[in-house]
């Protein structure tokens, strides 16, 4: 079987950007694959990239199921700002979301 290039999809008119066919790609290889949201998620949270809420969000779970595979896997979940900036910024943006 003939190697298929992102390229391919865009000249062909199918996407109009090779972004759009990586997102597509990618959405979908996730779909078929539950297991990687999880492993992506994870990853992302330990480099704190992403709370455990986001963390949730992106593996599919729900916030307690995503607290559970954390302690699972050995990685204590950080619940609340660590630090009295981190608690500043996490105001300011609820004040800024209220409004």
């Amino acid at each position: 079987m003939e190697m298929i290039a992102v390229e391919d999809f865009v000249h062909s008119g199918i996407f109009k950007s090779r972004e759009e066919v990586i997102r597509d790609a990618l959405r979908h290889l996730t779909q078929a694959h539950p297991e990687y949201r999880t492993r992506l998620a994870l990853y992302r949270y330990q480099k704190r990239e992403i709370s455990v809420g986001k963390a949730a969000e992106l593996a599919g779970v729900s916030f307690e199921q995503m607290k559970e595979i954390l302690v699972q896997r050995g990685i204590q979940p950080g619940l609340g700002p660590e630090t009295l900036e981190e608690a500043k910024k996490e105001y300011e943006t609820v004040v800024k979301l209220r409004v």
